[in-house]
C-alpha cells in the first residue's frame, strides 16, 4: 500500500492526546467501580425494562423466589435496603401479583413473602436474559479471571463491612 506523503507528515506531527479530564479520579478503586456500575446498571436497566422491572425489584423478587418465607427484615439485611424503603418495592411486587405476603404463626408482626407461581414464572424468564446480560458485558473476561474478579470483590466488600461495623 502506498501512502501519501501529507498522510506521512500528518500522522508523525500530530500531537499527543491530551489526558482525560478524569485522569486524576481513574486512580481510585471506588471511581473505577463507579464507572464500572454504570456501565452494567444502564445496561442491566434496559434489560429489564421490557419485564416492568426496575433492577431492586428484580433483586427482591430474585431473593424471595430462592428463599421462600423470608421476612421483609431479612430480605432488607440480605439486599442490604432500609427497611422502610423495601416496604413500597414489596408493594409494587404484590400489587402486580408476582408476591405475596402471609402471616407468620405466633408472630403478629412479621410476614413470610413468597413469590407467586406467575412471579416464578417471571424471575425464570428474566433470569435468563440478565445471564445473557452478564456474559455479553463480561464476554472479555475468561472463567478464571471473572472467579478472580469475583473473589477480590467479594473480599473488598467484606473487609470494607466489617471495618465499618467495627467503626458504630
Amino acid at each position: 500500500m502506498v501512502r501519501k506523503a501529507t498522510e506521512t507528515v500528518k500522522a508523525e506531527t500530530q500531537e499527543p492526546e491530551a489526558p482525560s479530564p478524569d485522569a486524576y479520579l481513574t486512580r481510585f478503586v471506588g471511581y473505577d467501580l463507579k464507572r464500572l456500575f454504570n456501565l452494567v446498571q444502564g445496561d442491566l436497566t434496559r434489560v429489564l425494562g421490557p419485564f416492568n422491572l426496575r433492577i431492586i425489584s428484580y433483586s427482591v423478587l430474585s431473593v424471595v423466589a430462592r428463599s421462600p418465607g423470608i421476612n421483609q427484615t431479612r430480605l432488607a439485611e440480605a439486599l442490604k435496603l432500609e427497611r422502610s424503603n423495601l416496604v413500597q418495592i414489596v408493594d409494587e411486587l404484590s400489587s402486580r401479583g408476582l408476591l405475596t405476603r402471609n402471616p407468620i404463626e405466633n408472630n403478629r408482626r412479621s410476614h413470610a413473602l413468597l413469590a407467586t407461581p406467575e412471579g416464578m414464572a417471571l424471575i425464570e424468564s428474566v433470569d435468563l436474559e440478565v445471564v445473557a446480560h452478564e456474559e455479553k458485558l463480561f464476554s472479555e473476561l475468561s472463567p478464571a479471571e471473572l472467579t478472580t474478579l469475583r473473589h477480590l470483590l467479594l473480599k473488598a466488600r467484606q473487609s470494607i463491612e466489617q471495618r465499618m461495623s467495627a467503626a458504630d
